[in-house]
């Protein structure tokens, strides 16, 4: 028999990432839309698929689309690149600005792929902490990046898990801070349409900064996996020699272009689910948790007079899933609800509330 081929040693000691996918009647652990794209977008997409080449590679530099998405946002076609969801946006900021000998500073809690990509392209991770109330400190900020001069910084915002929303002033500074010495400030605002203001408006091509968004959350298209990120022309130049050839099939080019024609549907989904979240938090003050302000679309959350998984088990016993993060450093004992429907939410208080009786 023939001997088995090993990964590298840093590859075989990753776990991947970890997200039950659970047959339950309420899911609220994903941060996925609780409603579905307008019928209307839905049905024209059908018609366009019929009129795809099948048989055809792709645009390859998905031209049509990024013009749409520049003509949104008022920037460049240029300053526009498009991929199979933000991870893989992060993932392509990494292979062209982190790898081996370099680093990326990232503050904790926050999402848990950065690390991942960055362990996966050899990048060095350089890790800050968040303040108790999982604000950041500026000073201390400051003091890391002089200290290990990060290739990259992320900062995630609204940040997940916790719904922090970084001030405009703070990702300002930041990005001058980072700009003495060469660093690229990446704002990740996958969450970044349910928040009150946004890093798009601190785009310059003459500053080192760009921000990734999704089609995930808010334009309810998670099944297509279609991210993009906002950046300096030649930040994007750059990031196009580490895509892979025709990287971004026709039919996400059809469907992301054809979504951007739905922006006033897509602000209404908004809107209800802003509703939500804050009809959701006010109703866990009455319930004996810690929850803390979210500009995003979830609620993280600490039970006080129960372990949190042994909440999270509960919950799913009455057929409702929520993220489980009780083990996860700087939120241990927490869970993390999605916001749902008007009945989705109302199921998860209840199945809550009796878990917690």
């Amino acid at each position: 028999m023939a001997k088995r081929p090993t990964s590298r040693s840093d590859v075989v000691a990753l776990e991947g990432y970890h997200s039950p996918q659970l047959d339950v009647e309420v899911r609220l652990n994903a941060n996925e839309s609780p409603l579905p794209p307008p019928a209307e977008f839905v049905d024209v997409l059908a018609e366009a698929t019929r009129a795809i080449d099948w048989n055809r590679y792709p645009d390859r530099g998905a031209g049509p689309f990024r013009a749409a998405l520049a003509e949104r946002y008022d920037v460049g076609a240029d300053q526009v690149f498009v991929a199979n969801g933000s991870n893989e946006v992060i993932q392509s900021l990494f292979l062209a600005y982190g790898g081996l000998g370099r680093s990326v500073a990232v503050f904790e809690p926050t999402y848990a792929m950065y690390a991942q990509i960055a362990r996966s392209t050899g990048t060095r991770v350089v890790r800050g902490c968040r303040e108790p109330d999982f604000s950041l400190d500026l000073p201390a900020v400051v003091a890391l990046l002089d200290a290990e001069r990060p290739d990259l910084v992320v900062l995630c915002s609204p940040n997940n898990p916790t719904g922090t929303l970084e001030p405009g002033s703070l990702i300002s500074e930041v990005v001058e801070a980072a700009g003495s010495y060469g660093g690229l400030v990446v704002v990740d605002e996958a969450y970044g349409q349910f928040a009150p203001h946004s890093a798009v408006n601190l785009l310059d091509n003459d500053r080192n900064l760009v921000v990734s968004r999704t089609f995930s959350k808010t334009w309810a298209m998670a099944g297509a996996r279609i991210g993009y990120l906002l950046a300096p022309s030649w930040c994007v130049a750059e990031l196009a020699k580490v895509a892979l050839p025709y990287h971004l099939d026709t039919f996400k080019q059809v469907a992301g272009e054809l979504a951007l024609a739905y922006g006033s549907a897509m602000d209404q989904r908004i809107s209800i689910l802003v509703s939500e979240r804050e009809r959701v938090a006010a109703a866990l003050k009455a319930f004996p948790v810690t929850a803390w302000p979210s500009a995003a679309n979830f609620i993280l959350f600490r039970p006080e007079t129960r372990p949190g998984r042994e909440v999270w088990e509960d919950l799913i016993d009455r057929s409702v899933l929520v993220r489980d993060f009780t083990t996860m450093e700087g939120i241990e004992g927490c869970l993390r609800v999605t916001i749902g429907t008007g009945e989705e939410n109302d199921r998860f208080l209840e199945a809550l509330r009796e878990a917690l009786s």
